[in-house]
């Protein structure tokens, strides 16, 4: 089921499964993605979880205002978990939802109660840069406005991005793609030995993990979140 929530002028869309009074999980996807990307991750999920998998602002059925930032994402996340009166939760994040997760987790450290990020850039200066890629001739399901705005941030990320690290209290999984992801492994690696409570986990299977692998990211993940 999809729902929609107007928060601080923009339009929030996002996939709602699972038992209503059941732990809240949410669910961010990587640059170009939409909530859909996760089905088959939330249908697992939804058997315990309350499961919302968010379409960030340019993404899928969400607002395309034309304004991008990870703290404009991370902000929409907060908005949305406000109105619908969810105080504390466990987040998963792929690679661009990773950074918002991120910086969610040491923006409000009291409210997370665990953290997943799959593959995710590891808040360092890229090197060398990632060049923007060129806008395709056709349509795309997102705004491209989203890739031009947000390379700047992921080539040279806030340095208070990577010092915010240490302010997450929340117990942390870090699952890594391995040498055929084109993220830097090393770097992820020490993203995760810098989160307090953070731990590393290495699936073999590139950038796209949950779905490549779903099954044994799943299993990790509900190991992680204190299921055998």
């Amino acid at each position: 089921m999809t729902d929609v929530c107007e928060v601080g002028g923009i339009r929030l869309a996002y996939r709602v499964s699972g038992g209503p009074d059941a732990p809240p999980v949410v669910l961010l996807h990587a640059l170009g993605e939409s909530g859909a990307d996760w089905d088959a991750v939330a249908a697992d999920l939804a058997g315990t979880y309350r499961v919302y998998a968010l379409d960030l602002r340019g993404h899928g059925a969400s607002g395309r205002p034309g304004r991008y930032s990870v703290e404009l994402m991370r902000d929409d996340l907060w908005a949305l978990l406000d109105g619908l009166g969810i105080d504390r939760v466990t987040l998963v994040g792929h690679s661009l939802g990773g950074m918002v997760a991120c910086l969610a987790a040491q923006d409000r450290p009291e409210r997370v109660v665990r953290l997943v990020l799959e593959d995710p850039p590891p808040l360092l200066p890229a090197d060398p840069p990632r060049p923007a890629p060129a806008e395709p001739d056709g349509p795309v399901d997102f705004d491209w406005a989203v890739v031009t705005d947000l390379m700047p941030q992921r080539n040279l990320p806030d340095p208070a991005w990577w010092d915010g690290l240490t302010r997450i209290t929340a117990p942390a999984l870090v699952v890594a793609g391995g040498p055929d992801s084109h993220l830097p492994q090393e770097q992820i690696a020490a993203l995760a030995a810098r989160i307090p409570h953070g731990r590393l986990v290495t699936i073999p299977a590139g950038h796209l993990i949950h779905a490549v692998r779903p099954a044994e990211f799943i299993a990790v993940v509900r190991d992680f979140l204190g299921e055998s």
